[in-house]
């Protein structure tokens, strides 16, 4: 069977006879077993149901924004369309639309009166009859757009991270919660889970096939992504959501935009989150004003529960010219693991386990959107709520290391005040935004030492 794309359920025969019920989110909650980490049997088939059609919601037309959408619409199964957007920015929402349409004709011919701009735009998307919302704006706003997604009876799929913050981080736990109590899938693009090579190398991880794992390390080195310069008819609050990389509010830093997907991978290796972490890093090129307030380096320790406290260490570098890698390996008590590669390995360095699976185009964000369609489709709601939520508090545990110099503990971070930003009060480009810049343009940077935990 190929692995890239979900099979059909044979035609005349339906697996949900009340399947558009489902699928706008009005059934009781059915088990979501199939797309669960520790569950090999992934949700393959499309089952379709003919004329069925899934209507699609779109907030945030960012790049990923138009690439997720875009990979929602390749799916299989049943018809699938684009019948709202929302963007804080109205020429984020035509290219975005132009882009998209160009790859599916006739499934994003979006109505003006369904397309809506500003801060506040993400209700027009809650208020329309699509049944999926896509998630994709800066990830500070994540857990408010969730929030409201969930209590307007939206299935969700949102990107990572899911916070940038420990109030956002509950947030999104507790609408997960809810989420399953009314029946509504949420799933979040840590699409790690959805490839099978990584799925079935941390199986057999789990499986003891390296022993008891003792150490980790993880990377996301790179040269780093673009920069967007001020304009001068933007408001404050307008130039940093549209430079939104560069402040700690509205992204976390790149060790909670990027590294979580390596962190991710751990924690689902090590089948739970790190108790504490100690870290550092800084500015070394990121010195323009431009580049806000977020490090270029970060390098973290972090302990984890077990016999052996397995440690896990943490590289994440934007730096032009550097040693490059984006990967997580594993070293375990009779082995030793390249997860990233797929391949496990003896203690006497003998390759035992090489994974050629493949997903759909090659990459786990497209699959995970083939995953997520079927299991609609099928009558299923998985929920990835809590794991997106611990893997986004794992980076901010770390950037929190890092910022202030100190160990900090996970229990000790989950209890405090942590709170960035008021994201519910901000509603138009004339506010303020929680920080502001000194008379030079220049924003306030975390100085280890100095910086507390819970304050940035």
């Amino acid at each position: 069977m190929d692995q890239s794309k979900p099979t059909a359920t044979p035609a005349g025969q339906e697996s949900n006879p009340s399947r558009r019920n489902f699928i706008k989110g009005t059934t009781a909650v059915v088990a979501a077993g199939a797309m669960t980490t520790g569950n090999m049997k992934i949700a393959r088939g499309a089952h379709a149901f003919g004329s069925d059609q899934i209507k699609i919601g779109l907030v945030g037309c960012g790049g990923r924004g138009r690439g997720a959408t875009i990979q929602a619409l390749n799916t299989d199964g049943g018809e699938t369309k684009l019948v709202a957007v929302a963007d804080a920015f109205d020429f984020q929402i035509k290219d975005a639309l132009k882009t998209i349409q160009k790859q599916h004709p006739g499934k994003a011919e979006v109505e003006q009166d369904n397309q809506f701009v500003g801060l506040d735009a993400y209700k027009g998307v809650m208020n329309s009859d699509c049944d999926v919302v896509i998630l994709a704006t800066p990830p500070g706003f994540r857990p408010l757009h969730m929030d409201n997604a969930i209590n307007a009876g939206k299935h969700v799929f949102m990107e990572k991270p899911v916070a940038t913050d420990v109030a956002g981080v509950r947030r999104v736990l507790e609408v997960g919660k809810l989420a399953k109590e009314k029946g509504l899938a949420v799933q979040v693009g840590l699409q790690r889970h959805h490839e099978f090579r990584y799925r079935e190398v941390i199986d057999k991880i789990h499986n003891g096939a390296i022993g008891d794992i003792v150490s980790a390390r993880a990377y996301w080195n790179g040269g780093g992504v673009w920069v967007r310069p001020r304009k001068p008819e933007q408001s404050e609050l307008e130039y940093q959501t549209y430079n939104w990389y560069y402040f700690n509010w509205l992204c976390g830093d790149h060790i909670n935009e990027q590294h979580i997907h390596n962190l991710d991978v751990i924690n689902w290796a090590m089948q739970g989150n790190p108790i504490e972490a100690q870290g550092q890093g800084g500015r070394e090129v990121r010195t323009s004003i431009d580049t806000g307030q977020i490090f270029d380096h970060h390098m973290v320790e972090f302990t984890y529960p077990g016999d052996h406290n397995p440690k896990l260490f943490s590289q994440c570098r934007h730096i032009r010219g550097c040693w490059n890698s984006v990967s997580e390996h594993l070293s375990g008590t009779t082995g030793f693991a390249d997860v990233s590669a797929a391949k496990i390995y003896d203690n006497k360095g003998k390759l035992i386990f090489q994974s050629e699976a493949k997903e759909a185009n090659g990459k786990g964000w497209q699959q995970e959107h083939y995953d997520l369609f079927a299991a609609l489709r099928a009558g299923e709601t998985p929920n990835e709520a809590e794991y997106g939520a611990k893997s986004t508090m794992t980076s901010i545990l770390g950037r929190m290391a890092t910022y202030s110099g100190k160990t900090v503990k996970w229990d000790d971070a989950m209890a405090s005040d942590h709170a960035l930003a008021d994201f519910d009060s901000l509603t138009s480009f004339d506010q303020l935004p929680p920080i502001t810049p000194d008379d030079e343009g220049r924003y306030k940077v975390p100085v280890p030492g100095t910086t507390k935990p819970f304050e940035a």
